[in-house]
């Protein structure tokens, strides 16, 4: 038999083991939850450039884009498992921008407003923040044109929603070279050959060291974002696309290999943007986790 020491030596010792293992699972929980879930950050500025029909394995790794690998991927967050809603292009815009295709099957032109569905522009707007696009050869501010020289109408989802005012629809060259003065939230549009639509990986990923680098930059030092993405993959390679983040909210060289789609990037958006609502799809969609800096 043992006596009283005995047991109450034998009690300490089961006492202290099961702390130390409940201890060691709470961090396990801790360190697990902190890895997958988490708020996103607030940036003062999110830029999204949406480029054209390319799949990941064209872009990602490869030497006809040096800017978007060599600064933005290096320096920013890339995910590798970034997938496209669907075929073709249009539809994916407005997936993109309001969680669902809204009935949009191919990319004939729609009619500006046929829609009062809620949306990205739409809800920065209704929670008091400022929302913009700056569209590439768009004939003029708040232009609701089919198509324009190398202008597309079927690139710029927001002309669908009657509750996007269409003067936030701005040209290019409006987009400002003070970047203070940049919306909470914009979208950037190139044309049908800045985008990778016409011409080549080359010509966009120089496209976008010119027109949006110097943000770029200073997005890493000012507390704003730079999301480069594209609409949809070249149909060979099951819709998984480049999705790439910059900034000073992002870690610097991060990945994440999580399965993620439009609706994930927009729910995403309305949270970094501070939206109180979801849109469409967004609603059940979960945030991108995992990339963002302390």
């Amino acid at each position: 038999m043992f006596g009283w020491n005995s047991i109450r030596r034998r009690t300490a010792v089961t006492a202290t083991i099961g702390l130390v293992a409940a201890s060691a699972g709470l961090w396990a929980g801790l360190g697990s939850q902190a890895h997958a879930a988490g708020p996103v950050p607030t940036p003062d500025h999110t830029v999204v450039v949406v480029m054209e029909n390319h799949a990941y394995s064209q872009v990602i790794g490869s030497s006809s884009a040096p800017y978007i690998n060599n600064t933005l991927k290096a320096g920013g967050a890339n995910l590798t498992q970034s997938f496209a809603i669907t075929h073709p292009s249009q539809p994916n815009y407005y997936a993109l921008f309001s969680g669902a295709t809204q009935g949009i099957t191919d990319d004939s032109c729609i009619t500006p407003g046929f829609s009062s569905a809620a949306n990205l522009g739409s809800e920065v707007i209704a929670a008091g923040g400022t929302w913009g696009s700056y569209n590439e050869s768009l004939p003029s501010q708040g232009s609701t044109t089919c198509k324009s020289g190398n202008y597309a109408q079927k690139h710029n989802p927001w002309f669908g929603f009657k509750n996007v005012p269409t003067s936030t629809a701005k040209t290019f060259a409006q987009f400002p070279t003070d970047f203070t003065t940049l919306p909470k939230m914009s979208f950037v549009t190139p044309n049908l050959c800045s985008d990778m639509h016409d011409c080549s990986v080359s010509t966009g990923d120089t496209w976008i060291k010119n027109n949006l680098g110097a943000y770029a930059t200073w997005a890493k030092t000012h507390n704003s974002l730079l999301v480069v993405t594209f609409d949809e993959d070249n149909s060979l390679s099951g819709n998984r696309i480049p999705t790439v983040l910059y900034g000073q909210p992002v870690t610097a060289g991060s990945s994440s290999a999580t399965t993620y789609n439009h609706y994930n990037l927009l729910r995403t958006l309305e949270d970094l943007a501070g939206t109180s609502t979801h849109a469409g799809q967004a609603a059940s969609a979960s945030d991108i986790t995992g990339i963002w800096a302390g």
